[in-house]
């Protein structure tokens, strides 16, 4: 079989599956915030979008078992150049709500399918280490495509909307005709660049080899630790991420929304060149030193560091909703720092979910993982608005800052390999 560099494929295949996921949780933010709807209804009907990949393990044995990894990632791919279409050309529609949340919802399906493959394809082509060597790469380009989400098309969107007299409905519709001919780009160019794996192999083709499948994979994942370090684990997978859970959505809505409604006020450009310039320097930063350093030492060794980075750095709209800061280069320094330690912390969350999926169906078990962790964003996601509504920015953020404490309870009780990660000596 064919192999290649994997920086020919890593990149393009994590920003293709990051593009999906920023617009579907911090794209569709803003376009709802500028038709009008109030914070409680947008984190409440964008957070319903995170369900497919809550639920995804549902049909991850069928991508592990049925069909190759390839094929899966070229077919969702396709799939969603399709539904980014969908919502452009609903967006005119009189039910334009309903037209564009059904095909978010299409695209937050096809988006979770693609990443239990896209996973499985990862961990299928590279060994140990040049997964862990590659995870800061793949996490950057991952959110390199959420950058791109905030620092292009929401500046593009704005830029149309000067140009197009304010008709916000159209310029978002040109946005996502553009998305959806950027992603069939993306899969034209995987259906030549992918390499086609040895180990990338269908594993079932009747329904009863399919059947045993799914029910040996779910039974293989709650066996895969003892149960005390097993409630551990789901525990750290679930509420790692608590504190980015409630701030996602709401540090969108606090950088753009009017100074009148206590946010800061930045337009479409300001948003896109502190959050898609200066972010992207501080997240790029952030991921590839995780990985690096995970890489060189193991992934035990810089662990509490990188919870500390994934925590601390929120602080940073605590101090900002107070000052109500007005300098552009204020409010992208303060982005670049939490972007640079989300970059660096996040790889924690990743080496994890590769360290406890290896073995057998390291592909659905993987799923599962992604799964727990996007339940642990969806739920305090959906209340966010209405707590933000309930208490202020200021509050708000205290209170983010008072539950990273979560962060650290969950990670102070799970096992790690301390040679997990580390270079392995070459053996003659």
């Amino acid at each position: 079989m064919q192999k290649r560099n994997p920086w020919f494929w890593i990149p393009t295949l994590y920003i293709g599956e990051g593009l999906p996921n920023v617009v579907v949780m911090t794209v569709a933010v803003v376009m709802y915030m500028q038709l009008g709807m109030s914070d409680t209804d947008i984190a409440l009907y964008t957070g319903w979008l995170s369900l497919p990949w809550v639920i995804k393990p549902l049909w991850s044995p069928f991508v592990d078992l049925y069909r190759t990894k390839r094929w899966w990632v070229l077919a969702m791919q396709l799939l969603l150049g399709s539904s980014l279409a969908g919502v452009a050309f609903t967006l005119s529609t009189p039910l334009w709500f309903q037209g564009t949340m059904a095909c978010f919802f299409l695209m937050a399906f096809s988006s979770a399918t693609h990443d239990i493959a896209a996973d499985g394809y990862y961990m299928l082509e590279l060994d140990d280490h040049q997964q862990v060597w590659f995870v800061g790469i793949r996490n950057t380009f991952y959110r390199l495509a959420v950058i791109f989400g905030n620092g292009v098309l929401i500046p593009v969107a704005g830029i149309l909307q000067v140009i197009f007299r304010d008709q916000k409905a159209f310029t978002w519709s040109l946005v996502f005709y553009g998305l959806a001919a950027l992603f069939i780009a993306i899969w034209l160019y995987h259906t030549y660049i992918m390499p086609r794996s040895a180990a990338d192999q269908q594993h079932g083709t009747t329904a009863r080899e399919v059947a045993m499948g799914v029910a040996t994979t779910f039974k293989t994942f709650f066996q895969k630790l003892p149960p005390r370090d097993m409630l551990f684990a789901m525990c750290f997978l679930l509420f790692y991420r608590f504190p980015e859970a409630l701030l996602t959505k709401m540090s969108v809505t606090f950088l753009m929304r009017p100074n009148s409604a206590g946010g800061l006020g930045l337009s479409p450009q300001e948003f896109g060149l502190a959050s898609g310039t200066v972010g992207v320097i501080g997240l790029t930063l952030g991921g590839i030193i995780g990985g690096m350093l995970a890489g060189r030492d193991g992934f035990k060794r810089w662990l509490w560091p990188m919870v500390c980075a994934i925590t601390l750095p929120d602080i940073v709209y605590v101090y900002m909703s107070y000052a109500m800061p007005d300098n552009l280069f204020l409010i992208s320094s303060c982005l670049f720092v939490e972007q640079f330690g989300y970059g660096m912390g996040f790889t924690a969350l990743t080496l994890y979910m590769l360290y406890f999926s290896k073995g057998s169906y390291q592909t659905s078990h993987y799923a599962f993982c992604t799964a727990i962790s996007y339940l642990g964003l969806m739920l305090p996601g959906m209340l966010s608005g209405y707590l933000k509504d309930a208490m202020g920015y200021n509050a708000f953020f205290i209170m983010v800052m008072i539950l990273c404490i979560i962060t650290f309870l969950v990670t102070a009780f799970i096992k790690v390999d301390p040679e997990f990660g580390k270079k392995q000596p070459a053996t003659e």
